[in-house]
C-alpha cells in the first residue's frame, strides 16, 4: 500500500521535473546502488530537490539531503516533508563550543546512506562555487570507501531566485561528474581546491 509519504515523494519529483525538468546527465559515472556523496553547487533551496528528482527511483530512498534544522522545521509541513519524504539529515547553523557539526552526517554514512552535501556552506548567487568548507575532506578521511561526485546544478537560481517563494518554470539540469578521492598524504587546501575543480569540471559547456 502507497504511504502518505511515498505519494507526496512521487508529487514532489513530478512537480520538480514539471517546473524545472529536472533532466539528470551522468557524464562521470552511471547511476549506482553504491553508498556515495553527491557534493554540488549551490544556489538556491531547490538544490537538493533538484538532485533528489534527478536520482533513479531506486535511489532516491538511500540518498539523504543536508537540510538546515532552523529553516526546514521551522513549519509541521516542512518538517513532514523533509522528514517523511526526503529522509533529511538535519545540521544546526547555529551551535556551541562542543557540538560536531559533521556528527549527523557521520551518523548518517555509518548507518550505509548516501547523502547529498553542498561543502561551499551557504548559497551563492555568483556564477561560480566559492571556497569549499571543510567538512568535506574531513568526511572523505572517515569514509575512503564512499564515492565523491561532484555534481553541477545549471539554472536552478533562476528558478527560484532568492527571498522568492514562486518557482519560475525554467529547464535546469544536473551533471554527474567523475568520482574524486581524497590521495595518501593530500592536505585539506590541495584536496578541497581539487573537490571544488570536479564540481567546475562538471558544468555543461555553452552551446
Amino acid at each position: 500500500m502507497t504511504s502518505k509519504a511515498d505519494l507526496a515523494g512521487w508529487l514532489l519529483a513530478f512537480v520538480a521535473r514539471l517546473v524545472t525538468g529536472a533532466q539528470g546527465h551522468w557524464k562521470g559515472c552511471p547511476p549506482k546502488a553504491e553508498q556515495r556523496i553527491y557534493f554540488a553547487n549551490h544556489q538556491s533551496h531547490l538544490d537538493w530537490v533538484l538532485i533528489w528528482a534527478a536520482l533513479p527511483r531506486e535511489l532516491r530512498s538511500v540518498t539523504r539531503p543536508i537540510a538546515a534544522r532552523d529553516y526546514w522545521t521551522a513549519t509541521p509541513l516542512k518538517q513532514w516533508i523533509t522528514t517523511e519524504v526526503f529522509n533529511a539529515v538535519y545540521v544546526s547553523r547555529t551551535r556551541t563550543d562542543d557540538q560536531d557539526p559533521l556528527e549527523p552526517l557521520v551518523e548518517a554514512l555509518r548507518n550505509g546512506d548516501s547523502l547529498v552535501i553542498f561543502p561551499e556552506g551557504t548559497r551563492s548567487a555568483k556564477g561560480e562555487p566559492q571556497p569549499f568548507k571543510s567538512g568535506l575532506f574531513h568526511l572523505a578521511e572517515q569514509f575512503p570507501e564512499v564515492a565523491l561526485v561532484p555534481t553541477w546544478i545549471d539554472n536552478v537560481q533562476r528558478v527560484m531566485p532568492k527571498g522568492e517563494v514562486v518557482p519560475v518554470p525554467i529547464l535546469c539540469t544536473v551533471t554527474f561528474g567523475t568520482p574524486v578521492q581524497l590521495q595518501p598524504g593530500e592536505d585539506k587546501r590541495g584536496f578541497l581546491a581539487r573537490a571544488r575543480d570536479a564540481v567546475l569540471a562538471a558544468r555543461p559547456k555553452p552551446a
